[in-house]
C-alpha cells in the first residue's frame, strides 16, 4: 500500500503522508490508544530479495556474494522504513523504529529469541514502536527474510493485543481473487476451507506469501487467543485507517468462531 509493488524501490509518498496523518488523528481522538505499527517491505525488500539473495547458503561457508546480497536486502528494507519514520515524524506521531535485524534470531526461519524490552518501554511511554519486514541472522540457514506478519504473530504471543489490523490495497479478503466479486465478510477456521483455494496471493512482487499467507497465519493466531480479532481492510480510501483504529468494522473480520 505504501509502495508501488510493480516497480522496484518506489514509495508512494502522498499515500504514506495521508496514512500518517490519519494515524495522528486517531491518536488525538483516543489518547489512550496503544499501538505497535508494522509495515512490510513492499517493492523495496521483495525486489531486493529477488535481485540479490540469489546465491544458496552453505553451512560450510557462504561466500561474500551471499552476504552482500543479505546486506543489500537489509539496506532496502531499512530505506523504506526511513520513509515511513519521516512521514510519521512530519505528522507528529511519536514513533520509534525497532528493527528485527538487530534484535531477532531464528532457527530454520522460526524465531528463537527477540528482546522485547524496547517495544514494551515504548508502549508504556505512549510512543508508537515501528517494526517491519526485515532480514535476520538464522542459525541454520545464514540469513532469512521475516515478514511483518511473522513478527506480529510472535509478538502477539507476548503482548496479547486486543486487535490486529492489516491495512493494504485490497478492500477485503476475496473468495474469487483476482476477479474480486465475492467479498468475504468473516473468516473462521470452519469457513476457511471452502475458500482457501481461491484466496490468492499478492498483486506485484511478494516473497512472503501474499494474502493467503496472511489469512492462514492470522487464523492460527486467533485460534490460540480466542478473544483476539483481526481485520483485513483497504487503506486506499481516505479515512479508512482512522475509522478502523477508532473501532469501526471495515473489510474482513477474522475470529476464532
Amino acid at each position: 500500500m505504501i509502495t508501488d509493488k510493480t516497480r522496484p524501490y518506489t514509495v508512494r509518498p502522498d499515500k504514506l503522508s495521508a496514512l500518517a496523518g490519519e494515524l495522528n488523528l486517531a491518536l488525538l481522538r483516543n489518547p489512550g490508544l496503544r499501538l505497535v505499527l508494522g509495515h512490510g517491505s513492499g517493492s523495496f525488500g521483495h525486489f531486493a530479495v529477488k535481485e540479490h539473495m540469489t546465491q544458496p547458503y552453505s553451512p560450510e561457508g557462504a561466500g561474500i556474494g551471499y552476504w552482500r546480497g543479505f546486506a543489500e536486502v537489509w539496506y532496502r528494507a531499512s530505506q523504506l522504513n526511513r520513509h515511513v519514520i519521516e512521514a510519521l515524524h512530519e505528522a507528529q506521531v511519536p514513533a520509534i523504529s525497532i528493527p528485527a535485524s538487530a534484535l531477532v534470531g531464528t532457527l530454520d526461519g522460526n524465531i528463537t529469541h527477540w528482546d522485547l524490552t524496547s517495544i514494551r518501554a515504548a508502549l508504556s511511554s505512549g510512543l508508537v514502536p515501528v517494526i517491519y519486514g526485515d532480514v535476520v541472522f538464522d542459525t541454520a540457514n545464514g540469513g532469512k527474510v521475516l515478514s511483518t506478519e511473522t513478527l506480529m504473530f510472535y509478538l502477539a504471543h507476548h503482548i496479547t493485543p486486543r486487535r490486529i489490523l492489516l491495512a493494504g490495497l485490497e478492500a477485503a479478503v476475496w473468495a474469487d481473487f483476482p476477479e474480486r466479486t465475492q467479498r468475504v465478510e468473516k473468516v473462521t477456521r470452519g469457513t476457511y476451507d471452502a475458500i482457501s483455494g481461491k484466496v490468492g496471493g499478492s498483486h506485484g512482487a511478494d516473497v512472503t506469501g501474499g494474502m493467503k499467507s496472511k489469512v492462514e497465519e492470522m487464523l492460527r493466531l486467533v485460534q490460540e487467543f480466542p478473544r483476539m480479532t483481526v481485520q483485513i481492510f483497504s487503506g486506499e480510501a481516505s479515512g479508512n485507517l482512522e475509522k478502523v483504529l477508532l473501532g469501526e468494522h471495515l473489510g474482513t473480520l477474522i475470529t476464532s468462531d
